[in-house]
């Protein structure tokens, strides 16, 4: 249940009309609006799996940094695993 400022109530189980409601300002947050905005656009569905993918990946990167491993490294990996994952992902997505 969402409430505006001038107190209309949206009642919702769809996270891309959650997350478009929200003012974010950090960017990992706007970062997640973002993905679950195109995702909506594109396919329709799936935004809640996307914010849930993208925000494990954020939150692991994060956890790198603190642990002292350079930014542009966790890119490389991040990089490297889609490489890696031999465009199964793009597949699947043709076999709908």
């Amino acid at each position: 249940m969402l409430a505006d400022d001038i107190g209309d109530v949206l009642v919702t189980n769809d996270s891309a009309t959650i997350l478009r409601s929200l003012e974010v300002e950090r960017t990992a947050a706007r970062v997640l609006v973002d993905l679950a905005n195109l995702q909506d656009q594109e396919v329709g569905d799936g935004t809640t799996s996307v914010v849930v993918v993208a925000s494990k990946l954020l939150r692991r990167g994060n956890d790198l940094v603190k642990a002292g491993i350079h930014p542009t490294t966790i890119i490389v990996g991040y990089c490297s695993a889609l490489k890696a994952q031999g465009g199964r992902v793009a597949h699947q997505e043709k076999s709908f």
